[in-house]
């Protein structure tokens, strides 16, 4: 249904739905979506920067903390 809408019927669907709704409802309501965007990628991207901490704390350091035995057995 939608791949026979070509460019004249998206024009006509514009014009309609901006007689309806008014230029001024329609510049807000693109606004709230444009702020709604920008809040989803900041939270992405929040999301993925803790993800990457927590996984640079895990790999900081594995080694144990003495090495007086190893040494010892050396001697």
């Amino acid at each position: 249904m939608l791949n026979n809408i070509g460019l004249p019927g998206l024009l006509l669907i514009a014009v309609v739905v901006l007689v309806l709704f008014g230029r001024g409802k329609i510049s807000s309501l693109m606004g709230e979506v444009g702020k709604g965007i920008t809040s989803f990628k900041k939270g992405i991207s929040e999301g993925q920067s803790e993800l990457d901490d927590d996984r640079v704390e895990e790999a900081k350091d594995v080694t144990p903390a003495e090495h007086t035995d190893v040494e010892k057995d050396k001697v």
